[in-house]
């Protein structure tokens, strides 16, 4: 029985995209209340059908009404966790169900506290899960969409990156590992499907992102 509503509800998501754009579908994996839910706006904005996915799935779908609200656009919000392979298997399934993914953006990465962790009292499990978020999440995000993109000889894949993308910070070797193997995955990427018509790309944000007022 649920195998059956779980069709009945891909199907009727495929529809709905099929009649609100003739672009493909924009997938932004990562949505919080800053910097991922001004680029699903901004694509939304620009007429694309757009999956957003993210661990809450309560708040994003406060996400996409919100969107779809203000650009009259489709805007479908998505479970995943991103550090479970079968999470993102069966989530991209729902995102495919909508139509071709044209756009991926990852922006994904596990929360960590402001100030700094010592190393030796960083614990494995925490270290493991935001490697998974940050770059093995990103992994199996892009398989997912590669090869429709490679079909139809184009794409494009984001993957947002951080100061700690570049330099190893004190403290912060959770964060700096996880988004070091990014920036490797996205040049290999790169270099391995741009002859094939996908674009990909690395994108740096060094600084902090918050709210419009926040002057710290």
């Amino acid at each position: 029985m649920l195998l059956v509503r779980e069709g009945e509800r891909k199907r009727e998501m495929r529809s709905m995209a099929s009649s609100a754009s003739s672009r493909g579908i924009a997938a932004i994996v990562g949505v919080g209340p800053n910097l991922g839910l001004s680029i699903a706006r901004k694509f939304a904005h620009e007429g694309y059908t757009v999956a957003i996915l993210a661990r809450d799935l309560g708040r994003l779908s406060r996400f996409a009404d919100e969107i779809a609200r203000e650009e009259k656009a489709q805007v479908f919000a998505i479970r995943i966790d991103c550090s479970d392979s079968r999470s993102v298997r069966e989530a991209f399934e729902g995102v495919l169900s909508l139509g071709f993914v044209e756009i991926l953006v990852y922006n994904a990465y596990q929360p960590l506290p402001w100030c700094p962790s010592s190393f030796q009292d960083l614990r494995i499990e925490s270290f493991e899960r935001s490697l998974a978020v940050s770059s093995v999440g990103a992994f199996h995000c892009a398989q997912q969409v590669l090869p429709g993109m490679v079909e139809r000889g184009k794409g494009t894949i984001l993957f947002t990156g951080c100061s700690a993308s570049l330099n190893g910070i004190a403290g912060y070797s959770e964060l700096c590992c996880g988004k070091f193997a990014l920036r490797a995955l996205s040049q290999c990427l790169a270099k391995e499907f741009q002859p094939q018509g996908v674009h990909l790309a690395h994108v740096i944000i060094d600084g902090v992102i918050g709210p419009p007022r926040l002057r710290h």
